[in-house]
């Protein structure tokens, strides 16, 4: 069964990405056609890229850079969980993937994105511009929510709509197809 690896990319207090992200991480896992990990930027805690040799020599000197190396490395596909910051995407997201390259290529990515009208859409697109030099390959299909906030209930919990779970299924079934084509260039 392949390996989704499901990553919440804000990292700033007072967030909702581990609300969409617990929403979405026990969506895939009830999908079940992945073994799935849920993790937060937040708590991988990554400083701002120290390592003096560039990732694809693969010469880590540091233990949270190896860390996150076998994380990714374990990945057959991912799902990005990320909002938009002024038109793009958070700096946290785009520090984690500039830490590593071999690790990131020949697997497919899928974005669950939200914010306000746009649903984060523009953080997607700059993202895919990177995932797409690590040599990933990402999906158009996706799950956008635009207005994350009225879907946010009192116990602070993430309430899809009808719609968002099916786009949420039919980027799941594209991911895994991905993810099995693309085990063979790995």
């Amino acid at each position: 069964m392949p390996r989704l690896i499901v990553v919440i990319a804000s990292t700033r207090p007072g967030r909702v990405g581990p609300a969409v992200g617990k929403w979405f991480f026990d969506f895939a896992k009830n999908h079940a056609k992945f073994e799935i990990e849920l993790v937060d930027l937040a708590e991988v805690n990554l400083p701002l890229i120290d390592e003096p040799a560039h990732p694809r020599l693969q010469q880590y000197e540091h233990d949270h850079t190896k860390q996150w190396s076998a994380t990714v490395a374990a990945g057959d596909a991912f799902v990005f969980v990320t909002p938009e910051y002024n038109f793009g995407p958070p700096p946290s997201l785009i520090n984690a993937l500039d830490y590593l390259f071999n690790e990131w290529a020949c697997k497919p990515v899928g974005f669950v994105s939200y914010g306000g009208v746009s649903g984060g859409l523009r953080s997607v697109q700059m993202t895919k511009l990177t995932v797409t030099a690590l040599k990933m390959m990402p999906l158009p299909e996706a799950v956008v929510i635009p207005f994350f906030s009225k879907l946010v209930n009192d116990e602070q919990l993430f309430v899809p709509t009808e719609l968002i779970e099916k786009s949420a299924t039919v980027m799941l079934d594209e991911l895994l197809r991905w993810a099995e084509a693309l085990k063979v260039l790995r």
